[in-house]
């Protein structure tokens, strides 16, 4: 046994970070300052689900799935985000091309292909084989994902509109392990067309891509109509029928929900188990590993989800060999 470190899983705050699509900017000024005041007090005005970040199960939803109302954050237990952890390497790079661009990495990284792929249980399945972990072991562990899409922090499409992420099927395998909490390196714990960035939800945003087509006629294009009907509410039942849409999405619409608009933040959250997102940091140090996870969001009153410094403590020996994070977003070139 080695000497234990600690390893920061968090995105630099400040008033120029990377935010989701209809956020508004940060707000910091300052109350007093040291040439007038003889002290620094500095005051944020911004949206609580800002950088990295903690979801309470209020957050997407009125009503959980055993009856109760959703719980706020003050609700959680104290260590609801916090406990013995595995970060799962998520980084293929061989399920198709669909991105417009495809950024280099420094040399020092692995290439990855960008794809905007929908995370699966197949996917989770053989990140665990290659974890050294049975999917039995996950029973009250954090569980950490390395989809990659931590390198592309930043105000652009290639962070927000093209990420790779979990849907129901995803939720449901989460669920039928027991995992405690799941903590995902991107803009949510759902693909982005399962948010309000595709075709759901009030706001319907159907973002345009970096074709100048919006994302869901890009995701048509790329893997066809009935792969896309996974986000879509209304196109799964005119494809597939409403018998099969209640069969995949029936748990969620039972207690009010939209099937299609963020169904793994619902299905985890819905059952208890609590959602961390934009991970980032040094991430790559401990992927494959396991350790010590922790996050504590504000004992924050009826919140909806807070943001968080996470962090993992475990053996140095243990680190994989990869450089430390610098991060260039905001002009810090």
């Amino acid at each position: 046994m080695g000497k234990k470190v600690f390893v920061d899983l968090a995105h630099p705050f400040s008033a120029e970070i990377p935010r989701w699509p209809y956020f508004d900017k940060p707000v910091i000024d300052n109350a007093h300052t040291m040439a007038k005041g003889g002290v620094l007090t500095q005051k944020i005005t911004c949206t609580m689900h800002t950088g990295t970040h903690c979801d309470a199960p209020r957050h997407v939803m009125e009503v959980e799935f055993d009856g109760r109302r959703a719980r706020y954050t003050h609700e959680m237990p104290v260590d609801a985000y916090t406990g013995d952890a595995i970060c799962l390497d998520i980084r293929i790079n061989n399920w198709g091309a669909f991105a417009v661009k495809k950024p280099e990495y420094k040399p020092e990284y692995d290439k990855i292909t960008r794809v905007p792929t929908l995370i699966g249980p197949e996917h989770l399945e053989d990140a665990c084989a290659r974890a050294g972990i049975d999917p039995k072991e996950l029973e009250g562990m954090i569980v950490c994902l390395n989809t990659g899409q931590h390198r592309y922090f930043d105000d652009s499409k290639d962070y927000y509109h093209y990420a790779a992420g979990t849907g129901v099927d995803a939720g449901k395998w989460f669920v039928k392990h027991k995992v405690k909490c799941v903590a995902m390196d991107s803009q949510a714990l759902d693909h982005p067309l399962h948010t309000a960035m595709g075709n759901n939800g009030m706001t319907r945003m159907n973002l345009i891509g970096a074709s100048g087509l919006p994302i869901t006629e890009e995701y048509k294009n790329e893997f066809g109509e009935k792969a896309y009907a996974e986000f879509d509410k209304f196109e799964y039942i005119r494809i597939f029928g409403q018998a099969a849409y209640d069969e995949k999405f029936g748990e969620l619409e039972s207690v009010g929900c939209w099937g299609t608009w963020e169904p793994c933040h619902k299905t985890m959250l819905g059952h208890g188990i609590v959602g961390v997102e934009n991970l980032g940091g040094d991430l790559d140090k401990v992927t494959g590993k396991r350790f010590r996870f922790y996050c504590f969001p504000l004992r924050w009153y009826l919140g909806d989800g807070s943001m968080a410094r996470c962090a993992a403590e475990i053996d140095e020996s243990d680190l994989n060999d990869v450089p430390d994070r610098v991060y260039t977003y905001g002009g810090n070139i």
